[in-house]
């Protein structure tokens, strides 16, 4: 039924109370060194913050100091995690490789790109992080508050994996180095250390439990010792480059595992510039150290970027910095800036002073040409320590805040309580346990690719968050961040999406599998919907393009060829018409389908009620999934029904996109039946009856219509006085889908293109009949509908009975040419007692007077109504007697009687009374009168 005024004006309304966002205090950032103060003029103003829930307020930072458990400033917290992480074993241990394979041209263009890249990203983090309030989890809760739940866990998932890998790989680099220190050296098996694959595995156990044990500690504690180690790498290299200056010429020993080569030392000049000059130019050889494979460009640049890869380590501390917001860009970009200075002059020193046989076939020769060997192992066990005591902490970070968010459900329950004093211990065990697995794989040559692409990834993501909400426009997006644009990360997506590629395709390409499994699984089963608390950036990037299409969508260039119907269903209460509502969303074809409902009332001026529509369209949206139909909602309060629906009718949809077809319930007197409650119903729910109140009130029995008759026939002419196609349906509760699916007894979609009420030899080629064609053909065309037969009844009027036999068969025929050229599969049937049961020429005179082609002074005799409804019966016999297999029924619906007129009041009556006993006991029914012509025989 179409909206009654049985919904009450919710005047007297309380005033709903608003979620307030307080402006909270600034902060100077306590705790940031000196040596950072200069990038402060990077950052313009405080940045927003926002709630745990990840809603937007504006003002200044947080007050650290009611932040409990944040400890941590700039330098300890970003710059020491960041730098140690960038450093790792690359520092001391792979420039060399790196410069003799590839020159010094070629890698000084490596890290230029390599540096540049991450620049572009570092950008993109600073941008998220001066855009709101950072809590914990680092790059995870960046991208998931940015991108949404769904890409956000998948994501965040693969940056803890790419940690606990990393940590793993760390792990066993320290522990290379204290066998290449401590173990054998001449293949003898004499050495200090016992070496072997369970004595490493013993090594590597022992190294992961003493950072578990730091990590326990807490962040404090992990913060000290990230100084310290950075203080004594520092001092090493250090120790290095004074080395390169001063040692002189001499000749370094090659390993004994290295096979590639017959003879057992190499030179190592000091600064000359012929040896310079031979190291300007590329010279890949063959690696010793993996079975002699052959050493390239992506070879040699995977190994470089496999080394860098740590700009997230203090992203990752973002649950203990006091101010990350202005943290994490000041030490983040001072630690890149710094570690590119040392690489530039590392590899410069490295060329000058080095043979190239020397550096690709001695990948340690830093200790023995060093001024004090002791510095360089130093250097690599505690570069290499720090590095995975940055990854196992940033990996029990990032599985804390997937914890607290649920993404995974009850599944991490425990690591939330599993928290002591804002530590989290559970993650911390789990993930050094998961650690102590990529141990037990002995070689990690082919999962540090893995990690690095893993690490690409995460960096990709970063960088498309930041791209797709600045192309969206979305006008909260204000990070105090300077210099970022889109154009900052559509250099920075692009190249971290080659460099996955170039490092290894085929890891890159199931790393991307990968996630977006995990997205689906995730928006599939996750039991989190934080989606509309976070925000999703899905949601803006298809509002920006639904609204550039919108525009680009102009109804002066429609064409009947593309035409298709665009629904407005008015609906009074859906508990009692969800079969209507399922039945629209099928014969709406892909177009636009908007339930429209009226709620009688006034929006008083001197009330301070809110507008009583606001809160039920949540309840309406819920209507709309719990039905499965795609459809928009529309609600409008209004002092009638009538004017109501005159608003929907004219504000549903937008620009091009408006319903063409408006569709209404039928005026009758049958009980509305519950579909919620019914208990056999497919759509029984408990959804809308809570804390005793029923949404959607419906009428009972013995309840009164607050619709009258005659504004729900001057509804009918409104409609189609404003040009849109009308569809009235009754006996809709009788439509069962999965019965027509499951019985063979259902088998006819039935359509009668005859006006009854002034029948002609015409009508069946009319518009309204060609539009009732059209709705019966694209029900037809539905898998439920498919196996259903198109019948069309041919109600052939006689005029001039000598040439009745002469018009008989031509109208048959023009009719089958007709459905022909329109591609419509349906049969024809005549009805062979419409012209001997029935005097039409008696009738249509009379039947006139109840329709808007009357004459308006024209008066009404009792004779004439009894007579007519007789002949509205016989009809109504007719099609009952060829619907017993009959799913939906197609009828032509007449023009309502035109208003003034005489006796308009109760010739409104006898119209919907003529029109009820033609529909009486019929299938699911549906009178339609079309406007325009929506079929086409041309291409």
């Amino acid at each position: 039924m179409i909206a009654q005024n049985n919904v009450r004006s919710t005047n007297n309304d309380p005033v709903e109370s608003s979620e307030s966002f307080p402006i909270t205090g600034g902060a100077n950032g306590v705790g940031t060194s000196r040596l950072f103060r200069q990038f402060g003029s990077l950052f313009s103003s405080p940045a927003p913050t926002t709630d745990p829930a990840g809603y937007v307020e504006f003002g200044s930072i947080s007050d650290p100091v009611a932040s409990s458990g944040r400890t941590l400033g700039t330098f300890a917290g970003v710059f020491c995690p960041v730098a140690l992480s960038m450093f790792s074993a690359l520092v001391f241990i792979r420039v060399g490789f790196i410069v003799g394979n590839a020159g010094l041209y070629v890698t000084l263009l490596q890290f230029i790109i390599a540096y540049v890249i991450l620049l572009f990203t570092v950008s993109s983090v600073c941008a998220i992080s001066t855009n709101g309030a950072v809590e914990g989890g680092g790059v995870y809760f960046m991208i998931s508050r940015t991108l949404g739940p769904e890409f956000g866990g998948s994501i965040g998932t693969l940056f803890f994996l790419a940690n606990v890998v990393g940590c793993g790989l760390a792990i066993s680099g320290c522990a290379e180095g204290i066998i290449q220190t401590f173990g054998p050296t001449d293949g003898t098996g004499s050495g200090s250390i016992p070496d072997g694959r369970w004595w490493r595995f013993l090594y590597c156990s022992s190294l992961n439990t003493l950072m578990l044990i730091v990590v326990l500690i807490g962040a404090e504690m992990f913060a000290k010792t990230s100084m310290m180690i950075l203080g004594v790498v520092v001092i090493c290299l250090l120790s290095t480059y004074i080395s390169f200056l001063t040692q002189g010429p001499m000749d370094v020993s090659i390993p004994h595992e290295n096979s590639l080569v017959n003879f057992t030392t190499a030179r190592y000049t000091g600064l000359q510039a012929d040896t310079l000059w031979a190291n300007l130019h590329a010279n890949y050889t063959k690696d010793y150290t993996s079975n002699g494979n052959q050493v390239n460009f992506a070879v040699v640049f995977g190994v470089l970027f496999s080394g860098v890869t740590g700009i997230m380590a203090g992203a990752n501390m973002s649950g203990e910095l006091k101010n990350p917001s202005k943290s994490i860009p000041a030490g983040t970009l001072s630690a890149v800036l710094f570690t590119f200075l040392c690489y530039m002059a590392l590899s410069v020193l490295i060329a000058a002073t080095t043979t190239n046989t020397l550096l690709q076939n001695n990948f340690l020769f830093l200790g023995p040409i060093n001024l004090w060997p002791t510095f360089v192992t130093i250097g690599i066990l505690t570069a290499t320590f720090s590095t995975g005591l940055s990854n196992l902490i940033g990996a029990s970070r990032v599985m804390e805040a997937l914890a607290k968010d649920r993404v995974f459900g009850p599944l991490m329950s425990f690591v939330v309580k599993g928290t002591y004093k804002s530590n989290p211990i559970a993650a911390v065990i789990a993930s050094w346990v998961l650690v102590e697995t990529i141990l037990l794989i002995g070689s990690l040559n082919t999962i540090a690719q893995i990690n690095s692409v893993l690490f690409m990834l995460a960096y990709l993501a970063t960088n498309l968050a930041c791209l797709g909400i600045e192309i969206t426009g979305a006008p909260n997006f204000r990070p105090t961040y300077k210099y970022f644009s889109w154009h900052t990360a559509f250099i920075g997506l692009l190249g971290t999406a080659i460099m996955m590629f170039v490092i290894n395709s085929i890891y890159a390409l199931s790393s991307i599998i990968l996630c977006l499994l995990l997205v689906i699984a995730l928006h599939l089963f996750s039991p989190a919907s934080q989606g509309a608390q976070w925000g999703s950036i899905s949601q803006a990037l298809m509002f920006h393009q639904v609204r550039k299409y919108l525009l680009m969508l102009d109804s002066r260039k429609d064409h009947v060829k593309f035409w298709r119907p665009q629904m407005l269903l008015l609906v009074s209460s859906p508990r009692s018409c969800c079969p209507l509502i399922h039945f629209v969303n099928d014969m709406k074809k892909g177009g636009l389908y908007v339930i429209g409902h009226v709620k009688v009332g006034e929006f008083v001026d001197n009330d301070s009620s809110s507008d009583p529509t606001i809160e039920e369209y949540t309840q309406w949206l819920s209507l709309v999934d719990h039905m499965k139909v795609k459809a928009f909602v529309e609600l409008t309060l209004s002092r009638s029904v009538r004017e109501g629906i005159q608003h929907l009718i004219r504000i549903s949809g937008m620009g091009a996109m408006k319903p063409n077809t408006t569709i209404l319930g039928f005026y009758d007197e049958e009980q509305s039946k519950d579909f919620f409650e019914y208990e056999d119903s497919p759509y029984k729910t408990n959804e809308f009856d809570g804390n005793g109140v029923k949404l959607f009130p419906y009428r009972k029995s013995g309840e009164s219509k607050s619709l009258g008759v005659v504004e729900y026939v001057r509804i009918i002419d409104d409609v189609l006085r404003m040009r849109k196609n009308l569809c009235l349906c009754r006996h809709f509760h009788r439509l069962d889908k999965q019965m027509i699916a499951r019985n063979n007894h259902i088998r006819y979609i039935d359509v009668w293109p005859v006006n009854i009420f002034e029948p002609k030899n015409e009508d069946p080629f009319d518009v309204v009949s060609q539009f009732m064609m059209q709705l019966a053909c694209i029900i037809n065309m539905l898998p439920v509908w498919k196996k259903l037969e198109l019948r069309v009844f041919l109600c052939e009027s006689e005029t001039v009975s000598e040439n009745s036999a002469a018009f008989e068969r031509p109208a048959e025929h023009r009719l089958d040419q007709r459905l022909k050229l329109l591609r419509i599969s349906a049969s024809i049937h005549k009805i062979p007692e419409w012209n001997k049961d029935i005097d039409f020429a008696k009738h249509r005179n009379i039947l006139k007077q109840f329709t808007g082609n009357s004459d308006s002074n024209q008066v009404m005799a009792e004779e004439n109504i009894n007579r007519s409804k007789l002949y509205m019966q016989r009809i109504n016999q007719i099609i009952r007697d060829r619907s017993n297999a009959t799913a939906v029924t197609f009828m032509y619906l007449p023009t309502p009687p035109a208003a003034p007129s005489v006796d308009y009041k109760e010739k409104c009556h006898h119209y919907l009374d003529l029109l009820t006993e033609l529909t009486f006991d019929l299938p699911p029914t549906i009178l339609v009168h079309g406007i325009d012509a929506v079929t086409s025989t041309t291409l």
